[in-house]
């Protein structure tokens, strides 16, 4: 598949980094850094603007490195990208680690999935079908 994509960043257009990535990693597009306090989120730029087809929608998503090395992580998570959007990419990031962080031009912020998706109607009834689970939820089979 092809998607359009404008590029009005510096950086490099997003790439798979191996041949079996689900996503492609998006950089920051800022002029000079953005420091990001403690439990502090800010909204960072990409450069980035998409053109999905009918039936599609991009995913953002945190990179697990980030997580785990700085304590960033991405807002709304998954973040969704409809078909019709045509504004920039904006990544909602979040500091959840007792440190300011430094995020630099061109720096990877986030992961990027296409994903497929279907439209829906729903047909209201009185009654659902009983299953064995029926209400249970929120950790209702156990932790082992």
């Amino acid at each position: 598949m092809i998607i359009k994509i404008v590029n009005i960043s510096n950086n490099k257009l997003p790439a798979y980094s191996t041949k079996l990535s689900a996503g492609v990693d998006l950089r920051a597009n800022v002029l000079k850094k953005i420091i990001i306090k403690p439990l502090e989120r800010t909204m960072v730029p990409t450069g980035l603007f998409i053109e999905l087809p009918d039936g599609y929608e991009a995913q953002i998503r945190p990179r697990s490195g980030l997580a785990i090395k700085k304590g960033i992580t991405v807002l709304n998570t998954p973040g969704t990208i409809d078909a019709d959007y045509r504004g920039e990419i904006m990544i909602i990031l979040i500091n959840l680690s007792n440190e300011n962080v430094e995020i630099n031009n061109g720096e990877r912020i986030c992961q990027m999935v296409i994903n497929r998706h279907e439209k829906v109607s729903f047909e209201e009834v009185k009654v659902l079908n009983i299953t064995k689970r029926g209400k249970g939820g929120f950790g209702h089979t156990g932790s082992k």
